[in-house]
């Protein structure tokens, strides 16, 4: 049976279910304890979550962990270079040293009401445009094939997506990615 390691943001408490579900019998799925966090969680994690694993497909979701600003900071938690060439270093030393296929899914602007509170949500919505578009610069540069959750995210609303807290998807909200991470990882199977 082939093998799937879905790495990212809100995958846990999210869309491993829905993925699970839409593979059964053509793959087994698997995605670490913990959210992906950021890029430089995921590096530090690379051996133990992908590496040592042999995945056949290596789904790959980060960028939200990297935007946030903590309290008594004036930047954002990865800087936009670093994340970068964080991402260059985890797509190499996943091809490199498990080869599997690699899908690249953008980041989506959530915790809008955290953000909204902290007067910044302007803020966020261009730099995750501007994560996204680094991520997929160093994507195309390799040939990593993308699946954007962003579009899924804008085409349906923040409305239809987000908890009514406006911090976390909906119930909605994952039912509406989580086929679209499925159908990706299904179409290269």
């Amino acid at each position: 049976m082939r093998r799937v390691v879905l790495i990212g943001d809100s995958i846990r408490i999210g869309y491993q279910a829905a993925v699970e579900r839409a593979l059964a019998g053509r793959a087994e799925v698997w995605a670490p304890s913990e959210n992906g966090g950021t890029s430089e969680n995921i590096l530090a994690h690379l051996d133990e979550w992908v590496i040592a694993r042999r995945p056949d497909i290596v789904h790959l979701n980060c960028g939200l962990h990297d935007l946030k600003i903590e309290r008594g900071q004036d930047e954002r938690a990865v800087p936009l270079p670093r994340y970068r060439a964080n991402l260059d270093t985890v797509f190499r030393r996943i091809r490199d040293e498990a080869n599997p296929v690699i899908i690249w899914a953008t980041t989506t602007p959530v915790n809008e009401r955290w953000h909204r509170e902290k007067k910044e949500f302007d803020r966020l919505e261009s730099d995750v445009a501007a994560y996204n578009q680094a991520a997929g610069e160093v994507a195309n540069r390799m040939d990593i094939p993308t699946n954007d959750l962003y579009a899924v995210v804008m085409e349906h609303g923040r409305d239809a997506i987000l908890s009514p807290d406006g911090v976390h998807y909906s119930d909605a909200g994952y039912d509406l990615l989580g086929p679209a991470v499925s159908e990706t990882i299904r179409a290269r199977l």
